[in-house]
């Protein structure tokens, strides 16, 4: 009887677990929660369980302004449509690209600033790197191009809404690209232009 108990309760045994020393924990959106750990964060499920291992990429800013779409305005890591955003530090500047549900990167860091996902798109301020030759002791050359894009769940640029220029990829002269432009609806796009207006578009996007 008591080797039968055990077995009975050893789903619980192996799945139970508690958490400890957690320093803040977010609300719950599609299914799960952020919590933290000093300067790591990790996700659990609605049973308590740890299902995305404490990580030091998850992007958050504990300044946030909630009113901006863009990094400046995520609080806490938060999964929007299966989505939540990554940060890489490349020469002192942050990189941003998404993680899943499970933890894999999906969408590689190559976005300055970018938004959460909102109906199957998230607009970003991507940034490519070329490389133009080499000199001396075989020192790499590089330069870089900047494009507005909408792009999709997969990593697949769907939408490219125009170039970016001055921007400086040097920490001392680097500053954070504004978004410009916002999903308005599964096929309008507003798109920022240069006399500081707005601009609708319609798209004809999958």
């Amino acid at each position: 009887m008591i080797s039968i108990a055990v077995l009975l309760l050893l789903p619980i045994l192996l799945f139970a677990q508690t958490i400890k020393d957690i320093d803040e924990i977010a609300p719950f959106s599609e299914g799960l929660a952020a919590v933290r750990k000093g300067s790591q964060w990790g996700f659990i499920s609605k049973q308590g369980t740890l299902v995305i291992g404490f990580r030091n990429d998850l992007h958050w800013n504990k300044d946030a302004d909630n009113s901006n779409l863009d990094i400046t305005g995520i609080r806490y890591p938060m999964f929007k449509e299966g989505r939540c955003i990554i940060k890489k530090i490349e020469h002192d500047i942050a990189l941003f690209g998404f993680i899943d549900m499970e933890g894999k990167t999906v969408i590689e860091p190559q976005f300055l600033n970018v938004t959460q996902f909102y109906k199957g798109y998230a607009s970003g301020v991507r940034c490519i790197k070329v490389y133009k030759g080499s000199k001396e002791f075989r020192f790499k050359l590089y330069d870089y191009e900047f494009d507005d894009v909408l792009v999709g769940r997969s990593g697949k640029i769907e939408e490219f809404l125009g170039k970016r220029e001055n921007i400086h990829m040097t920490k001392k002269r680097y500053e954070l690209p504004m978004i410009s432009s916002k999903m308005l609806s599964e096929n309008l796009v507003a798109v920022r232009t240069p006399g500081d207006g707005w601009e609708i578009r319609k798209l004809n996007l999958p």
